[in-house]
């Protein structure tokens, strides 16, 4: 983690990365419960990710990515 404050447009597309995915979650019909037995995450971890509170990882990224079938760029644009 950087010991300097994160520019302001880091948390800005934090949120346009969980907004896509619960987009795509969504437009799937999937529940954050559901969506979570799938990347085998729990529904605490998908809320965490849509909402942007927090930093999330790569990893997680990519298996929520997998779980809803679409390439990570596509969440990610």
């Amino acid at each position: 983690m950087p010991s300097d404050p994160l520019p302001d447009w880091v948390p800005t597309r934090r949120q346009a990365i969980g907004g896509a995915i619960r987009v795509e979650r969504k437009r799937q019909k999937l529940t954050q419960e559901r969506l979570g037995e799938l990347a085998g995450l729990d529904r605490k971890t998908i809320n965490r990710v849509e909402q942007a509170h927090h930093a999330t990882s790569i990893d997680y990224l990519l298996v929520i990515a997998d779980a809803l079938h679409v390439p990570l760029a596509e969440l990610v644009r």
